[in-house]
């Protein structure tokens, strides 16, 4: 059986997709499991045993105009990919437009996706699988397993895949450095970010290393961190200098992680590090840690606002983050030093 996964982005969506690819292997091991992932993404799953094969695509690039040329060969390039293979199942966990369009154009004995999915994207499916709304994304996901006759192990399994050669960079990198606490200051909206002095003051209170990873475009805030901070070996700037696969290795040989709502928390939490997770605009329930209320290594910090959760990506007074004080963090992180 063959069996492509259209899971693109974004990086915490595809960590909570990977029980999903579990259940399925060891339901079908026999299957063979291509995945569509997004360019900036493909080292998440590079390499991992359980995929056949990785469909990669630069939808980022596709918004810009001044591209359409090459979008538009780009486009043409997956439709020969996706027709060249016959599959008997196209699974779309994204629930888009173009996730949609992506299944449609692929030939497919059955294609699955969700009864809710948006932007029209569910009449591109023969069969609609209906969720609880309020279940959190992993739990939509393996919904989607059990439909497809799958079923899942009683604790869903994340299977991430760390190389030796990822494991060697993290090495290198941190030197002797062990006991570290992992600081995530980064967030893809300006809404979800913990204020920098915030962090900045949390690190002067925590006794042992403190490393933060980031992107290139995470370099100003975690600048604005570092030069709060008086000079010593208390923190690591590893901002820019690790991809997914490294920082995947980096935080799974953390103590503990403290981080805004971002892929990092969902990796560490899938790799059953502890995490602190500060969440100001969006629903834990929904997409905090997996199973975040029954896990004692997974703490979720709010500071009770009435506006919370309300999804805005920006916000002129993000009183639900600058309400979680830095007394407030260091507590929940205190049990886990």
């Amino acid at each position: 059986m063959k069996i492509l996964i259209i899971k693109p982005s974004s990086l915490g969506d595809v960590v909570h997709a990977l029980p999903f690819l579990k259940a399925v292997k060891d339901s079908f091991p026999e299957s063979l499991v291509d995945w569509v992932i997004s360019k900036n993404l493909k080292k998440i799953l590079e390499d991992n045993p359980l995929i056949n094969r990785l469909i990669i695509i630069d939808k980022d690039s596709w918004k810009n105009f001044k591209r359409l040329p090459q979008t538009l060969s780009e486009l043409s390039s997956l439709g020969k990919l996706l027709r060249s293979d016959s599959y008997d199942i196209v699974v779309d966990l994204q629930g888009l437009l173009r996730s949609g369009l992506i299944a449609f154009f692929t030939p497919a004995v059955l294609k699955i996706g969700f009864e809710d999915a948006r932007e029209g994207s569910r009449f591109f499916y023969d069969k609609r699988i209906r969720v609880n709304e309020a279940s959190h994304a992993v739990d939509k996901c393996l919904e989607v397993a059990r439909a497809m006759g799958a079923r899942p192990a009683g604790t869903p399994v994340f299977p991430l895949h760390i190389d030796g050669a990822a494991s060697e960079r993290i090495r290198s990198l941190l030197g002797d450095t062990a006991g570290y606490v992992v600081i995530v200051p980064s967030a893809r909206w300006p809404s979800k970010r913990w204020p920098a002095g915030y962090f900045a003051s949390l690190i002067k209170r925590i006794p042992v290393p403190c490393v933060i990873p980031g992107t290139s475009e995470d370099r100003e805030t975690v600048r604005e961190i570092t030069d709060a901070l008086p000079s010593g070996d208390n923190i690591i700037d590893l901002c820019g200098k690790t991809d997914l696969k490294e920082l995947t290795a980096l935080l799974g040989g953390a103590t503990a992680v403290v981080t805004n709502d971002t892929g990092s928390m969902h990796i560490a939490a899938a790799m059953d590090v502890p995490v602190v997770a500060l969440f100001g605009p969006t629903d834990p329930v929904k997409t905090g840690p997996y199973r975040w209320q029954e896990n004692n290594r997974l703490t979720v910090i709010k500071a009770g606002v009435s506006c919370s959760p309300c999804r805005r990506k920006t916000c002129s007074e993000p009183a639900c983050m600058t309400g979680i004080t830095v007394d407030m963090a260091f507590e929940a992180l205190r049990k886990y030093l």
